[in-house]
């Protein structure tokens, strides 16, 4: 590791790995199609695992690949098979959880670093020398550990340390929740997750048959194990102050719309720490970008213990201001751009773009012309069109378009307590 932190981001697709390399991610986190945590992500072939480890490397951008399930008797067999081939695919790191998984990957995939998921539930620093001497380099702490106590770890457990920094945040122990096992038959802790805290909850008294009762109510409905989410751009410098290796980005099931904001935002908050560390601040552009991403209202989780900030969100219904994704540029040509569109935009509509630096821009759409030269008033959800901006833009750039919203949050509006800071 080197003696600046990892911006980590989630891959879980091959556009997405295609997006967070573009936008300044350090490393990607992916999975194949079997055997990770997030089994309804688009997730990899073998053959696109190798594709997108090749583009990653090319770009200077490691990957590490999941396989944090706890796996049953009638699966060991088929996952010493795929073991046996990501040794072939050759990611930077495996991420793992499940003791026998680790075993097998230590024995099938020798040259292979191995990173221990937030799983397996790490919360002090004899765990963390404890898995160092089995041989893994990096551990994913538990989310449920003050900054303080990462801090020890990262000083005393001898290897590296991850931490997730941004976004949703499961409302259980370490992601140990039964709920989704109860209620639907599909198992958590093997990649199916139906989220059901996240689903609307009524009071139904016995003798009163479909009369619901609220528990806390607003126009969405109620929301009694809706975690906040987590945003720490206010305190990069604790982070990296704490010892912290590695900040990672949740999010694998998400757009690439969200994944191109957080990921773009934080590379430059990580860049301006380090350009001038004892003057960091917080940029209100950063915090307007984040604001525009649909979220369950922001919180610093457990990191600083306030109380009630990692509590259930019931307020999170503000006016204010999202983007809708309109599409992703594939390839320029001077202010002409070939776009895979998203959703529907039209000639003469205002749109921005989201570079790789700075806030984005704002732009028009000059003209739409179809592959085949013909020009068109509009253009539907996926086709691909010739657009004419003003500006001069990358492959891989998204063009998006602002829009209202009942449920986001004010630009620029910052959600995040500014108290808190490094562990002496």
């Amino acid at each position: 590791m080197s003696n600046r932190v990892e911006l980590l981001a989630p891959a879980g697709n091959p556009e997405k790995l295609e997006i967070a390399v573009h936008y300044g991610a350090d490393a990607v986190y992916l999975a194949g199609k079997a055997f990770s945590l997030r089994n309804f992500s688009g997730n990899f072939t073998l053959e696109e695992m190798a594709a997108g480890i090749r583009h990653a490397h090319a770009h200077g951008v490691k990957v590490y690949v999941a396989c944090n399930v706890y796996a049953r008797n009638d699966e060991l067999g088929a996952m010493r098979e795929y073991l046996t081939a990501l040794a072939e695919v050759k990611p930077d790191a495996l991420i793992v959880a499940d003791p026998a998984i680790f075993a097998a990957a230590r024995e099938l995939a020798p040259g292979i670093d191995l990173h221990i998921s937030t799983q397996a539930n790490t919360t002090n620093q004899d765990t963390a020398r404890f898995w160092k001497s089995l041989g893994a380099s990096r551990i994913n702490v538990a989310r449920e550990l003050p900054l303080t106590d990462i801090k020890g770890v990262a000083d005393n457990g001898g290897l590296e340390v991850e931490a997730f920094v941004h976004g949703a945040m499961c409302i259980s122990y370490s992601g140990r929740c039964l709920l989704s096992s109860y209620l639907t038959n599909r198992d958590s802790n093997r990649g199916q997750c139906s989220h059901p805290c996240r689903w609307k909850y009524s009071v139904v008294e016995e003798m009163r048959p479909g009369h619901y009762h609220p528990v806390q109510e607003d126009e969405r409905g109620s929301y009694i194990f809706n975690s906040k989410d987590l945003c720490m751009i206010d305190h990069i410098p604790s982070l990296i102050g704490a010892g912290i290796d590695s900040l990672k980005i949740e999010g694998r099931m998400k757009g690439i719309n969200y994944l191109a904001s957080v990921v773009k935002t934080y590379r430059e908050a990580i860049d301006t720490y380090y350009e001038d560390p004892a003057h960091y601040e917080t940029r209100p552009e950063w915090l307007e970008e984040l604001s525009r991403i649909n979220s369950r209202e922001y919180s610093t989780g457990f990191y600083f213990g306030y109380e009630g900030d990692a509590a259930p969100n019931y307020e999170d219904s503000r006016p204010g201001t999202i983007h809708r994704f309109a599409g992703k540029i594939t390839a320029v040509d001077g202010s002409r751009v070939t776009l895979h569109v998203r959703n529907k935009i039209t000639e003469g509509q205002v749109v921005e773009v989201l570079t790789r630096k700075g806030p984005a821009r704002p732009d028009t759409i000059a003209a739409i012309t179809a592959l085949d030269g013909q020009p068109q008033e509009l253009a539907q959800p996926n086709t691909c069109v010739t657009v004419t901006l003003s500006g001069h833009y990358a492959p891989s750039d998204l063009i998006r378009i602002a829009e209202e919203s009942t449920y986001g949050h004010a630009p620029g509006a910052s959600r995040l307590p500014k108290s808190g800071s490094a562990p002496k």
